[in-house]
């Protein structure tokens, strides 16, 4: 909504952009400006301070495409010319005055309510200044990044911690399931707004120390689980890890090959969207070093097998490809 003073300000000016200026190309420019001129980085400097609210006014109007549409009528109307005295004569009267005939037609003098009557009727406002044709909107204060660090059981199962963002020391609930690199916005949590509005958000970047044996997957959690030839061959009972408890028992039916997975529902991560399962993956162990005796018992055991090849049917696809 309009402000009577626009009639002053010049806000491409301020940032130094043409009038046909892109909403990106705008955006641009404001942040390069703000960063130069926010008070965080001139200290002190009352000079930088009020370019620094100046950047912000003009931006908070040429950002939002209705306010910029009521500044460029209102700057249209004055033509560049002084402002208005209310109560009406000069530059008031020059505005307007081709409003009741132009050229040598007689002059009409309009008192500041009236002024603001035809206004408020052009761009839908409620009467006036103080109405539809009022207060600008505020400009939001800047946001603010940080990173965190978390060791593997304090991402899967939430955390709240205390960080210092710019001499400020804030409490930071962190959710369960949150994953290395992931980003968490935090409204209200940055810079305080520098004309009365609301304050900037803190974005946080999370950084998760890996753990030794459990990786994240969505809400799951995986472990890879060795198994022996006999235990994948025979089948058998072994027991499994989780996180933060006692072990759990599974069982590794006849024949079981490496890579294949067994589940253990509702020992995941428990987030907002539910709660994960524990994924184990099986790995057959190949023994490194065998006894004389081993590899006696092996070599029988292959002479006593079907003499067929593990890789047939792989080569076979690979050549009918």
């Amino acid at each position: 909504m309009a402000s009577n003073d626009w009639f002053d300000k010049d806000f491409y000016a301020v940032l130094g952009v043409p009038k046909d200026v892109s909403e990106a190309d705008l955006k641009k420019t404001y942040r390069k400006l703000a960063r130069q001129y926010h008070p965080d980085s001139n200290p002190g400097d009352a000079s930088a301070e009020a370019r620094f609210k100046e950047i912000s006014e003009a931006h908070a109007v040429l950002s939002d495409p209705k306010q910029r549409q009521e500044y460029d009528a209102v700057r249209a109307m004055a033509g560049g010319r002084p402002r208005f005295a209310p109560g009406g004569s000069g530059g008031f009267e020059d505005i307007f005055g081709g409003f009741g005939g132009g050229g040598g037609g007689p002059r009409v003098q309009y008192s500041q309510g009236d002024f603001e009557d035809l206004l408020g009727g052009m761009f839908g406002g409620q009467g006036g200044f103080g109405g539809g044709f009022g207060a600008r909107r505020p400009a939001k204060g800047r946001d603010v990044t940080a990173r965190a660090a978390l060791d593997f059981t304090s991402a899967v199962q939430g955390d709240t911690l205390k960080l210092t963002v710019g001499g400020k020391t804030m409490t930071v609930k962190v959710p369960a399931g949150v994953h290395d690199g992931q980003k968490i916005k935090l409204r209200g949590k940055g810079d305080p707004s520098p004309s009365g509005g609301e304050p900037g958000d803190l974005i946080l970047t999370v950084q998760v120390r890996p753990h030794p044996v459990f990786t994240m997957d969505g809400l799951n959690l995986r472990v890879d689980v060795p198994v022996t030839f006999a235990e994948a061959a025979l089948g058998a009972t072994i027991e499994v890890p989780t996180l933060g408890g006692s072990p759990v028992r599974l069982k590794v039916a006849p024949g079981t090959p490496s890579g294949r997975v067994l589940r253990v529902k509702g020992r995941g991560v428990a987030g907002k969207q539910g709660t994960g399962d524990l994924l184990a993956t099986i790995q057959v162990a190949v023994p490194s070093h065998l006894t004389k005796a081993q590899v006696e018992h092996l070599e029988a055991f292959v002479a006593a097998g079907p003499n067929e090849s593990p890789r047939a049917e792989l080569l076979a696809k690979a050549k009918a490809s």
